[in-house]
Order: structure tokens, then C-alpha cells, then sequence
């Protein structure tokens, strides 16, 4: 067990963490417009959205580095207004950009940092260890950080996160950047700790990741949450079980919504593209063909959080 939190600690009753019409300004602008959620023990939570939809904001707040404008938090049963400290030791963070100590070695790093929060020397080197092996870095301990590949970094900033073995990890945009592969294997590690008992809050822009990670977010535009649930009743409840992706050899897709229409539940036009919302897609391929309508490439395909982005907001994920 890599990260359970030291038995002195005072145990969390109720959500481990719960915020009530949460709001954060600068100066003129509203980043965060009076957000509540909860996030339970053991859970894996997620903030779905584009850049600019308040989600780091939010995590600021809820990492207690950022006091919020209005409304109530509570992190672990303390109100990081009046101990942000407590928290913060309480907590790892794994923030959107590394910031490793490039000329330090794998070890190092993990070593010095495991130093702010007064751990045992003999301690820190058993317990980097450890997260070495858990991050499939041992071999590389030895190397400085400038020689590792982005998908290294990352899994390295993930084990400095862990090496005060805190009660809530807190990844803001875990892999961006990162090749497919990088990518599986963080998932893999993030998953492992969640059956070890960690808390997990997770800020991404990916579909597949929130997907993949959490088992229940919220949607996030323009500072609000628009949507919150499991990944899977939010399809479920704001999309179709498939989508059809149809291409024209045209300059303007606007001009088939007329047409496309009654072949669908729901059809949004995009820019190199339309998606026309159904329960079966083949079955509408067919019906298609079957009047003429023969689009220079179609793809059928299972909804996702996606398509439930752009029911809600108008816009897809990467606008």
C-alpha cells in the first residue's frame, strides 16, 4: 500500500470534501460562478471542460493554495481559510506543468521533497523506493530528470505527489501531451491507487480519460457546472447510444441540416463535419443511401462525454 494515510490522523466523517456555492474572482472576472459539489471518500472525481472553464480555479481552491471569494469549503472536515497548512499536508498535488528539479536526479527529487514534510531520512529512502518501483522508474533513479522522456516526468511528478502518502490526489490535466502509451500506463498507476483507497480529483479535457478514471464528474463552461453524475447516466441521459459522423465534399455543412434532419434525434453541424444523434447507427446508414444521400465518409460510433459536452454548451471539448 503506496499511499494510505498514517493511522494518527484525524478520520474524515461525511464527504471527504464539500464545497457550497463556491465562487472566485480576479478583480472583474468571475472564474468560478458559484459551484457546489461533494467528493466522497475513496472516490475518483472529475471537472470535464475546455480551457477557461473555471476547473483551475477550482482545484486552487480546493488544493487550499487559493481562498475562495464567497462561499463555503471544507477539505477533510477543516476550512482551509483557517488551516491551509493542515490540509496542504494532508494532500499531493500534481499540477498541469512538471516542475522537477532537472539537475537532481529521479531519487533526489523525490528525496527533497519528501523533506518539507519532516519524514524520516530513513523513511524517505524506503518510501522512494517504493514509489520508484511503482512508477516503473527504479531503473532511471540514478539518471538526472532533464534525460527522461515526458511520459517519465509525469509518472515521477505523480510519485513526489505521493511521498507524504496523502488522503487526497488531486491531478490537475494528468497527461497532457503524453504519446498513447504514456498515457495507458498513467491511467494503469492512477488506477491502482484508487483500489488502494486514494482519493482522486481529476481535471482533464479529455473524453476518454474522464471515461476511463472517474466514477463521477461534473461539466464545467464559463466558470458553472452544467452537468454531474457517472460518465455513463450522463451519456445516457444526454445523448443517444450512437452517433454517425458524416463528411460532404462541400465548403458548407450548414446547408444539409434541413436535410438530415428527419434521420436523426438530434443534428449538429460542425465545421468539417456533421453528427447526426441515433440508437442505430448502421441502420441509419442504410436509410440514408436509401434516398440519395451519400457522404464522402461516415463513421458510426458510441456517444460519449463528448457529445454530452456539446449537447449542453454548444461547443466541442477542443474549442
Amino acid at each position: 500500500m503506496l499511499a494510505v494515510a498514517p493511522q494518527e490522523r484525524a478520520v474524515t466523517t461525511g464527504p471527504i470534501l464539500e464545497a457550497r456555492d463556491l465562487v472566485k474572482r480576479f478583480g472583474d472576472l468571475t472564474a468560478v460562478k458559484g459551484v457546489s459539489f461533494a467528493v466522497e471518500k475513496g472516490e475518483s472525481f472529475g471537472f470535464l471542460g475546455p480551457n477557461g472553464a473555471g476547473k483551475t480555479s477550482t482545484l486552487r481552491m480546493i488544493s487550499a493554495v487559493s481562498e475562495p471569494t464567497s462561499g463555503s469549503l471544507t477539505i477533510l472536515g477543516l476550512d482551509p481559510r483557517r488551516d491551509g497548512p493542515q490540509i496542504r499536508g494532508r494532500l499531493g498535488v500534481v499540477p498541469q506543468e512538471d516542475t522537477l528539479e532537472l539537475e537532481l536526479t529521479v531519487r533526489q527529487n523525490l528525496e527533497m521533497f519528501g523533506r518539507y514534510f519532516d519524514i524520516a531520512r530513513d523513511v524517505l529512502r524506503e518510501r522512494a523506493s517504493e514509489l520508484l518501483e511503482f512508477t516503473q522508474l527504479s531503473e532511471r533513479a540514478n539518471d538526472k530528470v532533464d534525460d527522461l522522456s515526458g511520459g517519465m516526468k509525469r509518472r515521477l511528478t505523480i510519485a513526489r505527489a505521493l511521498m507524504n502518502q496523502p488522503e487526497i490526489l488531486i491531478l490537475d490535466e494528468p497527461t497532457t501531451g503524453l504519446d498513447p502509451q504514456a498515457r495507458h500506463l498513467v491511467w494503469e498507476r492512477l488506477y491502482r491507487l484508487k483500489r488502494e483507497g486514494v482519493t482522486q480529483i481529476i481535471t482533464t479535457h479529455y473524453m476518454d480519460e474522464a471515461e476511463q478514471l472517474c466514477d463521477r464528474l461534473v461539466v464545467m463552461d464559463h466558470g458553472t457546472i452544467v452537468a454531474e453524475g457517472p460518465p455513463s447516466e450522463l451519456i445516457a441521459r444526454h445523448s443517444t447510444r450512437e452517433v454517425v459522423e458524416l463528411r460532404f465534399d462541400t465548403d458548407s455543412h450548414e446547408e444539409l441540416h434541413e436535410r438530415l434532419s428527419p434521420f436523426a434525434q438530434r443534428v449538429e453541424v460542425l465545421p468539417d463535419r456533421i453528427l447526426l444523434y441515433v440508437n442505430e447507427g448502421d441502420d441509419t446508414l442504410r436509410e440514408l443511401h436509401a434516398v440519395g444521400v451519400m457522404p464522402t465518409s461516415a463513421l458510426v460510433r458510441r456517444s460519449s462525454l463528448e457529445d454530452v459536452f456539446l449537447r449542453l454548451t454548444g461547443r466541442t471539448l477542443v474549442d
